[in-house]
Order: C-alpha cells, then structure tokens, then sequence
C-alpha cells in the first residue's frame, strides 16, 4: 500500500479578504490540492480552519522528503501556474501567507501504520525556537517525555515533531487528534506537569503569539 506520510511536510497558513475567500475556497478545493497531489513524493493533502488562535486557513501536505520541492516536477507547477492560480494564489491575494517546508526529527522514522494512516481530523500545532545553550537538553526532553506523555491522552493520534527547512521558527510539533477539543480535557491538562522537567522545559521555549494552535480539517480530497 502506497505510503501517506514520510519525513517532509509543507504547511501553508493564510488569511485572505473576506470578499474573496469564496473563491478562495473553490480553487484551493478544485484546482489546487489535486495539482499538488499530481506530484510524486506529494503523499497527501488536506486543508483545516482554525478553531484557536490563527491564522484561519492552514494546508497540511505531507512529503516523501522535503526534497519533494525542489523536483523539476514541483518547480514546474510554480513557473507554469494556471490563469487561476495566478489570480487567487495566497502569495497574490492573502493579507496572511506563511509557507514553511520541515524535515521530521521525532520519530526517527514512521511505522508502516502511521506511514500509511490519513490525514487528521484535528491539529494542535506549536511554532517554536529554543536557546542554543538549552537546545539539547529540550530536545531530548521533548522526545522522550512530553509527546510519549501526550500521546498516552485519549484521542490523540500521535505527535510529530520537525525542524524547518525553509521559514521560521526553528521547530514544529503536530499533535494529530481525533477531535478539536483533546487538548482541553482533563487526561491532557494532567499530563503538562506530569513531570517535574516540564514547567522549566516549557517556560525556556520561545512560542510564536499565535502557538499553539488548534486546527480542524475542512476538505480531503475522497480516495
């Protein structure tokens, strides 16, 4: 079975005028994810709406690698768009585009179930750096205390994290849940400070003003 995950991702978060947003939607919806997904080492793609913070529209597409991007294939698509993508492409019209490429870091590699599970009906995203002088020390934390923690939660589906290969900041985690409000119940809120690291770990990150995140899934294409 052909995989769905792999070690890159490219995510795209936008906020577009409100007269154009329909639109918006319909060519992302129509045009642009299948175009996309005509890439090989494009795995999968689907596109959320914020439920906290911002910004509102936010496309996930998971990679083979982030090496995906740089195929003459991909880079095709960029120096030949179609009459809509010129006119409705987020670079062109959003009043928000952020669009960061990631090499995965945790876990040092996917199961064949997780390489070849869907896309998620909700997101918890955080957007981080981190103090050189802390750097390894956080990471080894953050890999082998607080996502296994977090995944133990009910209703997350796994946690991810990445470094960035294009934008910034420096470090992603994807938290993949079953459902938008995971992160709000009571089996999540005990494991923050479950361990003792946690409240130091946590308080020597550098957050972005809108991370976390949540996000929940809006269209996929079928199949």
């Amino acid at each position: 079975m052909a995989a769905k995950k792999g070690t890159g991702l490219l995510m795209v978060w936008t906020e577009v005028p409100a007269d154009l947003e329909e639109e918006y939607n319909r060519w992302y919806n129509e045009e642009h994810v299948a175009e996309r997904l005509s890439v090989a080492g494009v795995l999968n793609a689907a596109r959320y709406e914020v439920v906290t913070t911002g910004p509102k529209h936010l496309a996930m597409y998971e990679l083979e690698s982030p090496e995906v991007l740089e195929t003459p294939e991909y880079l095709k698509l960029l120096s030949e768009p179609s009459e809509w993508s010129r006119r409705m492409s987020p670079n062109v019209i959003g009043t928000v585009f952020i669009r960061n490429v990631y090499r995965m870091i945790h876990p040092a590699g996917l199961s064949d179930d997780a390489a070849q599970d869907g896309m998620a009906p909700a997101l918890q995203i955080g957007r981080m750096d981190i103090p050189a002088d802390r750097e390894d020390e956080w990471n080894d934390w953050y890999d082998n205390v607080y996502v296994p923690n977090y995944e133990k939660v009910p209703g997350v589906i796994r946690g991810r994290r990445y470094i960035a290969v294009t934008g910034e900041p420096k470090y992603l985690t994807v938290y993949e849940f079953e459902h938008e409000k995971v992160s709000s119940g009571p089996e999540w809120l005990t494991q923050q400070n479950i361990d003792p690291r946690n409240p130091g770990m946590r308080d020597a990150m550098v957050h972005l003003p809108d991370s976390p995140g949540i996000w929940k899934k809006t269209f996929e294409l079928p199949g």
